[in-house]
């Protein structure tokens, strides 16, 4: 008789397509680093455009672990779309615009 596993293992769920390869390995990576275990998937796909649809032939980023969907989703949000501010750096006194963090100037972190 067999039983359900005791420790299933999680799916495997795609997250998003990305306009590129190296695009698909940042937010891979940035997700990665943040606890979303994730994947680029279709890496090389884009050799064989041609001969599929274009939107097929995209690198795709996957979560591995899909019950953190919803919150790598969230996160992946907040990583293409970065919030803007505008800040003058503590030690020149230079002003920022953007989503940075640090100084282009003198490389002073964000206050």
């Amino acid at each position: 008789m067999h039983g359900p596993r005791p420790h299933a293992p999680p799916f495997l769920k795609r997250l998003a397509h990305a306009p590129n390869l190296a695009i698909a390995t940042l937010w891979a990576d940035l997700l990665t680093q943040e606890g979303f275990e994730a994947t680029v998937q279709r890496a090389f796909a884009s050799g064989i455009a041609g001969e599929i649809p274009p939107d097929q032939a995209l690198p795709e980023v996957w979560l591995v672990d899909d019950s953190l969907l919803e919150a790598a989703r969230a996160r992946l949000h907040e990583l293409q779309h970065p919030r803007t501010r505008r800040w003058a750096c503590p030690r020149c006194h230079e002003l920022i615009d953007g989503p940075f963090e640090q100084c282009w100037n003198c490389g002073a972190m964000a206050p």
